[in-house]
């Protein structure tokens, strides 16, 4: 059974016993792997969202929290492989993150045999590239600053290598197919700009509220990244 399998089926266990807790050494022995292997995985999908519980001292150990997951879903293994596949392509644009591990949760929440199904599905599938390019990771800094309008500041480099260091206000984020930006008002050009995410190297979120601004294009603009003035 390779990690990803396993990982499926440590949820699927967990969600069997509950709420009866199963201790790392059990669930070593019933997967056939080391113990320390066990807590690596439970550990990722704990990071990944899944509401797994650790109870210390005796009869304790992992519980999967009943009151925060997901009754079991009617996806298809169709269904299932078809947001598999929206969410391979998120690439870095915002939430991608968020999109697969809202996918992991969902196939959790699918019967065995459907999980299965649709794992089998997936591997018949193999895609050469993607809409949008791998540009690194998104900070999900900025991801938070966008959803909760808080000020950050930021080093910038520019198309010419020039670097800066900006006070911004973050209001959207645009893409054009080809790279993502940041829409923000900088104080430093006392204007709007879009950013683009590759050339932010340096992010520091503030506890200023940015005020509200309508940066909207004009209605007879296309909604593309073209008509913005790229920051320089």
């Amino acid at each position: 059974m390779n990690r990803t399998d396993r990982l499926y089926a440590l949820v699927e266990e967990l969600r069997a016993a509950s709420p009866r807790p199963r201790t790392s050494r059990g669930l070593a022995e019933r997967f056939e792997v080391s113990v320390r292997t066990i807590e690596r995985d439970l550990s990722a999908l704990q990071q990944a969202g899944v509401p797994i519980w650790a109870t210390a001292g005796p009869g304790g150990g992992y519980t999967l929290d009943p009151d925060h997951t997901l009754a079991p879903v009617n996806f298809t293994p169709t269904e299932a492989l078809a947001l598999a596949l929206a969410a391979s392509r998120t690439g870095t644009m915002p939430w991608g993150l968020a999109a697969r591990t809202a996918l992991q949760k969902l196939v959790a929440a699918m019967s065995g045999d459907d999980a299965l199904e649709a794992r089998e599905l997936a591997g018949r599938v193999q895609l050469l590239d993607r809409d949008l390019p791998e540009l690194g990771g998104l900070d999900p800094r900025i991801e938070d600053a966008v959803l909760h309008r808080r000020v950050i500041r930021i080093a910038y480099r520019d198309a010419e290598g020039s670097a800066t260091e900006r006070i911004i206000e973050p209001v959207a984020f645009i893409g054009n197919g080809e790279r993502w930006y940041l829409r923000a008002w900088c104080r430093l050009r006392g204007s709007a700009r879009a950013f683009r995410l590759d050339r932010i190297t340096v992010v520091a979120v503030t506890d200023e509220l940015a005020p509200a601004r309508n940066l909207a294009l004009d209605d007879d603009v296309p909604a593309t990244v073209a008509p913005l003035v790229i920051a320089d």
